[in-house]
């Protein structure tokens, strides 16, 4: 008979290895390291993220990363993180559903019906500038 008994062995653990490769940080620290970089008065997209780490197709995972960053030291400006059109799609994360557009517009940011005016202008990619 088979025993359903799991064991603790650790030399059977899987260790955790980013799309990137690397292996000193973990996918959520790496989303955090590249938005701290996103300057004030410009916004990125949860898929430029994505892209920039090397998983393209992951950028529903930068947005669960964005919802989990109010936990995080040093902070993460996560309201310069938007969709692909300049929506700001993950208003409902903050504390208040204006709490993102009120953040953009203290640092120059317009936003009009939930979506960054000039976005393609405020546009900033992770690829271009951190040359990945």
């Amino acid at each position: 008979m088979k025993s359903n008994k799991r064991t603790n062995n650790k030399a059977h653990s899987l260790k955790s290895v980013t799309p990137s490769g690397a292996t000193d940080l973990n996918f959520f620290e790496q989303v955090f390291d590249i938005v701290r970089q996103v300057p004030k008065g410009r916004v990125t997209s949860y898929g430029a993220i994505a892209k920039c780490i090397g998983t393209g197709k992951s950028a529903r995972l930068v947005g669960w990363a964005m919802n989990s960053s109010n936990k995080v030291k040093p902070k993460v400006p996560a309201h310069r993180v938007v969709n692909s059109a300049g929506l700001l799609s993950g208003k409902h994360a903050f504390k208040t559903p204006t709490l993102m557009e009120e953040l953009l517009a203290k640092e120059g940011v317009k936003v009009k019906n939930d979506k960054v005016v000039d976005f393609k202008k405020l546009f900033w990619n992770p690829m271009e500038e951190l040359g990945a």
